[in-house]
């Protein structure tokens, strides 16, 4: 049988209690506890504060303490509610102007913007309104150049990034990138793969697409005019949401099946983390790879908000 002095050249400490200040692979037997214990990297989701307006297909800006979300499914309808989170409790924001589904955002929660989305039939569905939020209301910003709808965005209110979605008439999974301004929406560089149901990241010159139909698991990175190919996820999914940056990427939630599955990005590749705690599609996310936010979703319809942390740990060893 393999010992652990064997692994690591040392016997595991008997002690009495949990050492002060831990290094980071310490293994240690606590006796009073009577517990095998260890210091090591945990990454997860944490149950945060419920939206009062449970949806799916809704708009999400911000920070894990500073969290914003717009729009959206309700069952049945679309709702214009925006709701602000601080780190804890969700309270009511001023209402959208145009209520819609499978809308983008990016920015702030006080200065956060909403465009595209499904906005109402007959066609064309597809929404070209942009908003503008500054913490308390929203106001009507430049239209897209392209309507469209299930699409990603990234960026901020004044260099937004809008890419991919769909659109009322073939192509229906498009490759368009516009840019915005503060006022005005141009076009960009195109995707190399057309798809709907995607999730972004980042900012306008570092942006990142990943996920969506058709390919499910590719990943494109933008640098302000040309889309490259980064890694593939490892679960391939739509209808999933993401957070952070080019270089630190998360993805999380999706389907086919309905999953919490989640994955950072380090620039190259993806690799697996803990999962959500509710599995779900059509969710929102916000914040960093090391302080994210999902909130909303189907699952079915859900107002739940989890966060996600890394961190070093002590942990109890168990069989």
């Amino acid at each position: 049988m393999t010992e652990y002095i064997g692994i690591n050249g040392q016997q595991i400490e008997i002690r009495s209690a949990d050492p002060a200040n831990p290094t980071l692979g310490q293994i240690w037997y606590n006796t009073t506890s009577s517990a095998l214990k260890g210091y090591i990297f945990s990454a997860g989701w944490a149950t945060g504060g419920t939206m009062a307006t449970a949806r799916r297909g809704l708009g999400g800006a911000g920070t894990q303490t500073a969290g914003l979300a717009f729009s959206g499914q309700i069952a049945p309808g679309r709702s214009n509610a925006t709701e602000e989170y601080d780190g804890s409790t969700w309270t009511a924001g001023g209402n959208i102007g145009t209520a819609r589904l499978n809308l983008a955002g990016a920015g702030t929660q006080t200065a956060g913007l909403g465009f595209g989305g499904y906005v109402a039939t007959p066609a064309p569905r597809s929404g070209v309104q942009t908003e503008e939020y500054d913490g308390s209301t929203w106001t009507a910003g430049g239209n897209l150049g392209t309507g469209t709808y299930m699409l990603a965005g990234a960026g901020t209110q004044t260099a937004g990034l809008g890419f991919g979605g769909y659109q009322s008439s073939p192509p229906f999974g498009t490759n368009i990138t516009q840019e915005y301004d503060g006022s005005t929406w141009t076009v960009g560089g195109n995707m190399g793969t057309g798809r709907r149901r995607l999730a972004g990241a980042g900012i306008q010159t570092a942006a990142l697409a990943f996920g969506g139909s058709p390919s499910g698991a590719a990943t494109e990175e933008y640098d302000g005019s040309t889309w490259t190919a980064g890694g593939n996820l490892n679960t391939p999914r739509i209808q999933l949401a993401g957070c952070g940056t080019q270089t630190a990427g998360l993805a999380f939630g999706g389907q086919p099946p309905t999953t919490g599955a989640t994955e950072k990005y380090d620039g190259t590749s993806w690799a697996e983390t803990g999962s959500l705690s509710l599995a779900r599609r059509q969710l929102a996310g916000a914040g960093t790879q090391t302080a994210g936010l999902g909130f909303g979703g189907y699952s079915p319809y859900t107002g739940s908000t989890e966060e996600f942390s890394q961190a070093n740990a002590t942990v109890t060893f168990t069989t």
